[in-house]
């Protein structure tokens, strides 16, 4: 984790998570049977999905939290914003009462890093707050899948085990029906109220949560607004007069501009994110929000034009040679390293990265300066976004668990969901004042201890609502929040938005090829032709009986809309 870190939620893909700041950011950022129409009971077949209705029997009652009010408050999906210094004498208390009854809880949860030792400061402190002893089992985050298949398949499971929902493909969705708790009777309705900062929880992230017909996950709540932001060299274009581009052929064209490669400098690298987002590219990252209701009928992403015509002009940067070489192997170093080195002007990623480039070059560079252009259409006129899922990563409590453990887990997640500008978001997100982190006119920042202690553990039980706060750059947080709100205007909900959808097994791993496709064809190695043949082929192979299963699901639940 690194220094000053506060939280910007968000649902990137796995790439995106794991090539960016957002694990830094990521915490700061009864059972009702399955539809008939869609596999049967709980007790039998597990694909379908919960909604309506049946969905809203399962879902906490909403209260929102009156602890702290936001600098800026959520618009159009955005995340809320606080852009003040912390006043740590005027931290709020979200947790006045110790919940926790004393059990000893084993917690699973992917860590990117070298986890401390389990002894250290940071978790005797957080343990001792919540009342529960957690024993962290983390594991290699970079090959979490390998590890989570080995142990959800066996019978000795963790007491919680945390899964991204980019760990989530094959049968992990059926291990979690069968391996995991229904948390309804203990958070359903006006239960909840016992957990405040529980409650506080965007409804949209608890619906996402609902795995089987029962209430299964404790979410991490996320802005429904897209998470990949086009960034580009504010320093650099203001110092050279660059204007922002306004459509993919102004894009080129400046990009043409900029690149000048025996200086070294080339205008972007890979932008195959930004693309589909400027082509309006249904969502790929989760397969349920890769589907649409279009003119009555269901469509998959890989079937638009709008998805040729967004790898089409990407494969364009490339022929153009405007595209940094590195990008090209695809295995050469990272975007943003060669971004902060000046060699590339423009790349996409995380909105977290907004934040991590320019805390990374505070002392390195005084000159540097990030920002995120607005996302615009394929015509250069108004773009059309989709929305991300309401939660990207959930804990989930093992279903031999008694009364009193299942409890105490969940008075851990009310303590690391409390909302920022409170004494248990600052413990969970900072540790121990003096001891792992200081501060200093307002800014909280972590020493040595702080960064080897105080990351990927805590954060990943839940999380309060989507927040983006930096004490050390406020001006960075409202700039964040702000370019949310703008894209947030443009955002549709596709049809199944919200809905936690379990496909039927033979389908999950239909599509998986076309990622590589994608880069093979903006390389130049495949052509536009060999994508219109897997498309072809993934119509035969199961996508028109898929499309089918979807629309049968629609049928019988309706739609996010």
């Amino acid at each position: 984790m690194t220094p000053n870190a506060a939280s910007a939620s968000s649902g990137p893909s796995r790439r995106s998570f794991l090539a960016s700041t957002a694990v830094a950011t990521a915490a700061v950022a009864g059972g009702m049977p399955l539809l008939a129409a869609c596999g049967g009971s709980d007790s039998g077949s597990k694909d379908g999905t919960t909604s309506g209705k049946s969905a809203k029997k399962l879902l906490p009652a909403y209260v929102a939290s009156n602890v702290v009010s936001p600098d800026i408050p959520s618009k159009n999906g955005s995340a809320m914003g606080f852009t003040g210094k912390l006043d740590l004498a005027g931290l709020k208390t979200s947790v006045p009462k110790k919940l926790g009854k004393g059990s000893r809880v084993k917690i699973m949860s992917p860590f990117w890093g070298t986890p401390p030792k389990g002894d250290n400061p940071y978790y005797t402190t957080m343990n001792d707050l919540i009342g529960v002893d957690i024993a962290w089992q983390n594991q290699d985050g970079n090959t979490y899948d390998e590890k989570l298949g080995a142990v959800l398949a066996s019978s000795d499971l963790p007491d919680v085990v945390v899964i991204p929902s980019w760990n989530m493909g094959g049968k992990i969705p059926s291990a979690i029906i069968s391996k995991f708790a229904d948390l309804g009777p203990y958070l359903s309705g006006d239960a909840i109220k016992k957990y405040p900062n529980l409650a506080a929880i965007p409804s949209g992230a608890w619906q996402y949560s609902i795995f089987g017909g029962k209430l299964r996950g404790l979410p991490q709540p996320a802005p429904s607004v897209p998470g990949i932001v086009p960034f580009y060299r504010k320093d650099v274009f203001d110092k050279e007069g660059y204007e922002l581009p306004k459509s993919p052929d102004e894009f080129l064209a400046l990009a043409k501009e900029i690149t000048r490669p025996r200086a070294k400098v080339w205008a972007c690298d890979d932008m195959k994110w930004a693309a589909f987002e400027f082509f309006g590219v249904l969502s790929g990252s989760e397969k349920p929000l890769g589907w649409n209701l279009a003119d009555g009928k269901m469509v998959y992403r890989v079937e638009t034009e709008e998805y040729l015509e967004a790898l089409e002009w990407v494969r364009k940067l490339y022929a153009a040679g405007v595209v940094h070489p590195d990008a090209k192997a695809a295995n050469q170093g990272t975007a943003g390293d060669r971004f902060t080195a000046g060699q590339v002007l423009m790349y996409n990623q995380n909105i977290s990265d907004w934040w991590g480039k320019m805390a990374e070059q505070a002392g390195q560079n005084a000159d540097f300066r990030i920002s995120g252009m607005d996302i615009f259409g394929a015509d250069g006129g108004d773009p059309t976004l989709w929305a991300g899922s309401p939660a990207g990563i959930f804990a989930f409590v093992n279903k031999k668990a008694s009364k009193t453990v299942v409890e105490d887990i969940l008075a851990a997640a009310n303590v690391t969901a409390a909302p920022y500008g409170t004494k248990e978001y600052m413990l969970t997100n900072y540790g121990v004042e003096g001891t792992h982190y200081t501060v200093k006119d307002g800014v909280p920042t972590k020493n040595d201890k702080g960064n080897q202690e105080v990351l990927n553990a805590y954060v990943m039980l839940a999380s309060p609502a989507p927040t983006i706060a930096h004490p050390d750059l406020p001006d960075i947080a409202k700039e964040q929040v702000e370019w949310q709100q703008r894209m947030g205007a443009f955002t549709k909900k596709s049809t199944f938005w919200g809905m936690q959808i379990t496909e039927p097994a033979r389908y999950t791993n239909l599509s998986n090829d076309f990622e590589q496709l994608e880069d093979d064809v903006v390389r130049g190695r495949k052509k536009i032709s060999d994508v219109q043949q897997a498309v072809s082929d993934w119509k035969k192979q199961g996508g028109d009986k898929l499309r089918d299963w979807y629309q049968k699901l629609h049928d019988t639940n309706g739609s996010a809309q």
